[in-house]
């Protein structure tokens, strides 16, 4: 039963993470990156994303209360930061791909792509965070029982695979997209960026939903 719980919370990390439908928003905000640029990026994706998660299965519920924060709260602020980057790429906007004098400051500034927006909300998004609270929030839920400490490290195992599979996916994934040119990747931007907007109105609207629901404002 603690296996199959466990590979159960494994799934579940990785279908909310969602490292697949992700790619194309990868390939799209890095367009015009050199190969170590992206390899750079892919790097603090994983990484930032996998430690907000790991943060959160932590200290998320002590988080939230400590600034007086929920997740309605969460997802609003998500959907408005990715609404001004889905606007950016609605306006076929991308980063300068000339390496100049200031290649070091630059190349920061190119790279911050992986903290925000793919890092966070896109792979560390409210969905995910809320994943793996709830989990960790269940393994101690039942008091007589004490706390379920396997499914807790399967949280962190689930973690760390899902993250080791985006670093693998968005490593290989632009090869799916190497034939259709630059016009093509400029059209393809501003596709994703009017999908990556829906999305942002969703999340917004979410968190309008559920911030009711909670204040028991609509059945």
């Amino acid at each position: 039963m603690e296996l199959s719980a466990g590979l159960t919370v494994i799934v579940a990390v990785f279908a909310i993470v969602n490292p697949v439908g992700n790619i194309s928003f990868f390939v799209a905000l890095t367009d015009g990156y050199t190969r170590r640029e992206k390899i750079a990026v892919i790097r603090k994706t994983t990484l930032v994303a996998g430690g907000v998660l790991a943060v959160f299965a932590l200290l998320g519920t002590y988080i939230f209360d400590f600034f007086s924060i929920t997740i309605p709260a969460f997802r609003i602020a998500g959907g408005i930061l990715l609404l001004t980057i889905a606007f950016s790429m609605l306006q076929g906007s991308h980063p300068k791909s000339k390496i100049t004098d200031r290649d070091k400051e630059e190349a920061l500034q190119r790279e911050s792509v992986g903290i925000v927006p793919l890092g966070i909300p896109m792979f560390a998004g409210p969905g995910s965070i809320t994943t793996v609270m709830i989990y960790v929030t269940d393994a101690s839920a039942d008091k007589t029982a004490g706390t379920d400490w396997y499914l807790i490290l399967f949280v962190f195992i689930a973690i760390l695979i899902t993250m080791a599979l985006s670093f693998f996916l968005l490593y290989y994934g632009e090869v799916l997209f190497e034939r259709i040119g630059r016009m093509g990747t400029q059209a393809f931007s501003r596709i994703m960026g009017l999908i990556l907007a829906a999305m942002a109105v969703q999340f917004v609207l979410g968190g309008f939903v559920q911030f009711l629901q909670d204040n028991s404002l609509i059945s």
